[in-house]
């Protein structure tokens, strides 16, 4: 194997493990569709496929206000507010313990 192509597979699989290294993170939630609820919303940029969706709770709770609940309403794809490695946009509405 030459050196070349020893440093590109190399550099391949670097990118590849770096896919996972992105944690969830929080961005501007959706605005609200019709028939939601109302109330404070937050939302989380994740990979489906590597972020467990009891991360993304945790994270959404970490952002809401004490006292109050995330509870999921939306998630969208768009890539606007995502980047690339985290498609994925979950919206929750942070509504009050009960």
């Amino acid at each position: 194997m030459s050196r070349v192509a020893a440093a590109l597979l190399l550099a391949g699989g670097a990118v590849l493990a770096g896919c996972g290294a992105l944690g969830p993170f929080p961005t501007a939630p959706r605005v609200a569709q019709p028939g939601q609820p109302a109330g404070a919303r937050v939302a989380i940029c994740y990979n489906t496929l590597t972020t467990p969706l009891a991360k993304v709770q945790a994270e959404a709770q970490s952002e809401c206000a004490a006292g109050t609940v995330p509870e999921p309403v939306d998630t969208d794809w768009h890539l606007q507010n995502c980047p690339l490695l985290l498609p994925a946009r979950a919206s929750f509405v942070c509504t009050p313990r009960k």
